[in-house]
C-alpha cells in the first residue's frame, strides 16, 4: 500500500500487526515448531530478509515456509505457483484470506512477510523488522548446530544505528525514489540514496561486513537491497547515477555475500523482475520484464577475504537448500 504526503513524497504505509512470537508465549503465541507457516514472495525485499535469516539459523523444519507467486494484484499475494492455486497448508488461495481470519475488518496492508498461526489460519504477525530478530533471539532453541549468531548482544546497540539510517535511506529510499510524485521529491529521495551509499561505500571499503568481523543481521537488510539493485532499482525506479556493478566496493561486498551459502541460493532474479515491472503498472504501463542485466558477474570472484573476517564466525554454513526449495537455476547463478 502507497501514500503520498502533501509534498508528494512516498511514505510506506507501518500499520503492522505487532503480536510476537515468543519463547515464553507472552503474548499468546509460544514459539512451536510446525505450529506457524512463514509466508513469503521471493520477489519481495523484506520477505527475503526472512528468507535468508530462516536459512542461517537453520529453522526449515522448525518454520515451514510458503512462498506467494511473484505478481499480486489489489487484494493480494496468491499461492498460484502451487497445485490448484492453493497453499497446501493452510487450504487457501490469497494470502488476504489469513489476514481477515485474523481482523474481518483488516484495512491495512495484505504484505509479505507473514507468520500464519496453522491452527487458526491467522495472521499472527507481518512486522517485517522484529521479525528477524526474534528468529535469532525468541527460536534459539530450534537453531540449527553451528548457526551464527546474527544479532550478538554486544553489537546491538551499533547494529540497531547501522539498520535505522540503511533503512530510512537506502532500504526505503529506493521505493522513496521511485514512487516519488514530484520532481523535488525525487530529487530529494536521490540524493539521500547515494549519499548513503557512498558513506556506506567508506564504511566497507575497511571491513568486510557492515558490523564486525562476522555476518550479522545489518548486512541481511542492506543484501536485500543491493541484490535488486541493478535488475529493478536502477531503471525501474530511476535510482540511476550508477549501476551496482559500476561500484567497485559495494559490487564486491554484494557478491560476497551472494556467494555465501544462504544468501544467493534464495534469490529469485525472475521473480523479483516480474514483480517490480509487472505489478508497479503505473510505472510501467507496457508491462515489459527487461531481458537483463547480465547475472553471470555475481558469481566473479570478489576478494573480500583479503579484509578478513569470517562469515559464520565460530558457526559453520547452512547445509545445502532442500530440493522442495530450491530456486530453479534458470532464476539465478547458482553459488557452487
Amino acid at each position: 500500500m502507497r501514500y503520498v504526503s502533501p509534498g508528494r513524497e512516498y511514505e510506506r504505509d507501518s500499520r503492522y500487526l505487532t503480536t510476537r512470537i515468543t519463547a515464553d508465549g507472552r503474548e499468546g503465541f509460544p514459539v512451536e515448531p510446525g505450529r506457524y507457516r512463514l509466508v513469503v514472495a521471493r520477489a519481495c525485499p523484506w520477505a527475503s530478509r526472512a528468507v535468508v535469516v530462516r536459512r542461517l539459523l537453520g529453522l526449515e523444519e522448525a518454520l515451514p515456509m510458503a512462498v506467494a507467486g511473484p505478481t499480486h494484484d489489489d487484494r493480494s499475494w496468491t499461492f498460484d505457483l502451487d497445485p490448484g492455486g492453493r497453499d497446501p497448508v493452510l487450504g487457501i488461495e490469497r494470502l488476504q484470506e489469513a489476514y481477515l481470519a485474523r481482523d474481518p475488518g483488516y484495512d491495512r496492508g495484505i504484505t509479505v512477510p507473514a507468520i500464519v498461526d496453522v491452527p487458526t489460519g491467522q495472521v499472527v504477525t507481518n512486522d517485517f523488522a522484529r521479525m528477524t530478530l526474534d528468529l535469532s533471539l525468541e527460536w534459539a532453541a530450534y537453531h540449527r548446530e553451528g548457526a551464527p549468531d546474527l544479532y550478538p548482544r554486544a553489537l546491538r546497540p551499533e547494529i540497531d544505528a547501522v539498520n535505522e539510517v540503511v533503512y530510512e535511506e537506502v532500504n526505503n529510499g529506493v521505493y522513496r525514489a521511485g514512487f516519488a510524485g514530484s520532481q523535488e521529491a525525487y530529487a530529494s529521495a536521490y540524493g539521500r540514496l547515494f549519499a548513503r551509499l557512498d558513506r556506506l561505500t567508506e564504511r566497507l571499503g575497511a571491513s568486510r561486513y557492515l558490523v564486525g568481523d562476522t555476518i550479522t543481521e545489518a548486512d541481511v537488510r542492506l543484501f536485500t537491497t543491493l541484490v535488486r539493485f541493478d535488475a529493478v532499482y536502477h531503471g525501474h525506479f530511476k535510482c540511476n547515477r550508477r549501476k551496482l556493478a559500476e561500484t567497485p566496493v559495494l559490487w564486491a561486498y554484494a557478491r560476497d555475500l551472494f556467494q555465501t551459502p544462504g544468501f544467493g541460493d534464495t534469490v529469485d532474479f525472475d521473480h523479483i523482475k516480474r514483480h517490480y515491472y509487472l505489478v508497479h503498472d503505473d510505472i510501467n504501463p507496457t508491462g515489459i520484464v527487461p531481458a537483463g542485466p547480465d547475472l553471470s558477474g555475481w558469481l566473479a570472484p570478489h576478494g573480500r577475504e583479503a579484509l578478513g573476517g569470517r562469515p559464520f564466525g565460530d558457526g559453520t554454513p547452512p547445509a545445502p537448500v532442500s530440493a522442495g526449495e530450491r530456486v530453479p537455476p534458470d532464476h539465478t547463478p547458482l553459488p557452487s
